[in-house]
């Protein structure tokens, strides 16, 4: 069962904003008394916090699900829905949050350091609150949005001032015992160390902390071994220690071979940007084992070899404790010239200027894409996106409330520009999002025309018939009619068919029921 973790993905869903409510206060003698419905509570959010007391990312391991609580809908009588409160994660210093993709939120290394991951929903106005002089008595209300809901990684990077490097089972964990209070797994096999392990030193008035990480062999730059789960962790480090092992028994290793191929390696790690190359740090060398007549010896061979190669050099044995006590005060001043130089760098830190926002940013944008039917016109924007979440699409009120915040924003004029008409889809938020069909807000026969950028169509070619011409059009009808009219008379007359006639006021009706037209007789004036 695993004891230690140091990266995890979380799945997090931050609460939901409560419902505003509709009401209409209603007392004796008062039986409309306007409106008074409350706001909807606020969801909880999920906030992570650096916590030197925490180790390890063990119980996010173990349980990666993590959920605030919503918010309480609005009440009658201006009663408004509770917030719900934040969730704290603690993580442990030096934990590097990264949003799903990969891509890097936050570095936590600094003591109660706090970073919002999971926003909770903002709660819905009740009708009280959308109640102006235009609209005294809202029928509706805004509904809760919803939280946020996705996946964080969190990756540890131990935060130590020594790092402990070497081959496995060169002493690592043994000198890290023999010099603190921590208690690693010491065994005599290789890849003992499966974990970092952390411990605290004191040499005089300086104390600082030592990592012993797991061991490292050639390719552990490109993940062989443990080989990436051991550099993450040296990242952070002031200073290297290498543990050269001078009593090994592989005949085709030797302390000057184990030093060029952790060189090696460590010259192949990307650091982040920022950082410090690991090769660039401060380096000391431990020789450990000259408890073995065979390793002092082989130790006193390659000491003169690697400090002309400008290494401070200590030979030590964990088991006697032998040449400890120096190697705790060359490290304490070491550790020390680190801080120094962190501080100086610290103190000319660039200032961070926050910008405000552009005057011209309208906060949303129009995009358009091609589809089957036609272009699709989609808007993307925090505003619009939770506008919509807002709105309640079953009440007509809510969606002209909608339509006159979207018309106000500026996003109608925004697709006129993109060559929007009327009828055009409309889609607002990413993916599936809301879709409309965009019927275009006219508030004069001037000012909005549904064209296309560019064109009115009051200007054009349009032919508009005269008097003449309608008057010809009215004659032609009729003497279409009379000629129709006379055919069926005549037909009639010759027997193709007949029907009863009827006598109606002296007049002769035809089977259509029309009476028959007579010649048209031209009056004479004497």
């Amino acid at each position: 069962m695993a004891t230690f973790v140091d990266h995890v993905t979380l799945h997090l869903r931050a609460g939901n904003g409560g419902n505003g409510c509709v009401s209409v206060k209603r007392e004796k003698f008062k039986p409309l008394a306007g409106p008074d419905g409350g706001n909807g509570g606020s969801g909880g959010d999920i906030v992570l916090v650096a916590d030197p007391n925490v180790t390890t990312l063990l119980g996010y391991h173990r349980s990666p699900h993590r959920s605030s609580a919503n918010g309480g809908p609005g009440m009658g009588d201006h009663r408004a829905g509770f917030g719900s409160e934040l969730m704290e994660l603690a993580v442990p210093l030096g934990t590097v949050v990264k949003d799903a993709e990969g891509n890097e939120l936050a570095d936590m290394t600094e003591p109660g350091f706090r970073i919002v991951v999971a926003p909770g929903g903002q709660g819905g106005l009740g009708n009280a609150a959308l109640a102006s002089l235009k609209r005294k008595a809202p029928g509706f209300a805004l509904l809760g949005t919803y939280g946020w809901e996705g996946d964080i990684q969190l990756e540890l990077k131990t935060v130590a001032d020594v790092a402990l490097v070497g081959y496995p089972s060169a002493g690592k964990s043994s000198l890290i015992a023999a010099i603190s209070a921590a208690r690693p797994k010491i065994a005599d096999y290789p890849f003992t160390t499966l974990h970092p392990n952390l411990g605290v030193v004191d040499a005089g008035e300086v104390r600082y902390t030592v990592a012993d990480v797991p061991g490292l062999i050639e390719g552990a730059s490109e993940g062989k071994g443990l080989g990436l789960e051991f550099l993450r962790h040296v990242e952070r480090c002031t200073a290297l220690l290498h543990i050269l092992d001078c009593a090994t028994l592989d005949p085709d290793r030797d302390p000057l071979s184990d030093l060029d191929v952790i060189l090696g390696e460590l010259a192949a790690y990307p650091v982040p940007d920022g950082q410090k190359p690991l090769l660039e740090r401060p380096q000391l060398i431990a020789l450990n084992k000259i408890d073995v007549p065979e390793g002092r010896e082989l130790a006193d061979f390659v000491k003169p070899d690697l400090e002309a190669r400008g290494y401070r050099v200590f030979e030590i044995s964990t088991v006697s404790h032998e040449g400890l006590k120096q190697l705790n005060y060359a490290l304490a001043e070491t550790v020390e010239a680190g801080r120094v130089e962190a501080a100086a760098a610290q103190a000319v830190k660039p200032r961070i200027v926050i910008r405000p926002k552009p005057v011209d940013d309208s906060g949303f944008v129009v995009k358009v894409e091609g589809g089957s039917f036609g272009n699709i016109y989609r808007i993307i924007g925090t505003k619009p996106e939770r506008w919509v979440q807002q709105t309640d699409f079953k009440n007509d009120e809510a969606v002209g409330f909608l339509a006159d915040r979207l018309a106000k924003l500026g996003i109608e004029n925004e697709l006129f520009k993109a060559g929007a008409i009327a009828g055009s889809t409309v889609i607002i938020g990413p993916g599936n999002g809301v879709v409309f069909d965009w019927e275009p807000t006219l508030t004069s026969t001037a000012e909005l025309i549904t064209a296309p950028r560019g064109t009115d169509t009051r200007l054009d070619d349009s032919k508009r018939r005269t008097s003449n011409e309608r008057r010809e059009e009215y004659f032609g009808r009729m003497d279409a009619k009379a000629a129709a009219r006379a055919e069926l008379i005549r037909e009639r007359e010759a027997g193709m068919w007949s029907t009863g006639e009827e006598e109606y006021n002296g007049d002769t009706l035809t089977g259509d029921g029309s009476v028959p037209v007579s010649p048209r007789k031209e009056s004479t004036t004497e």
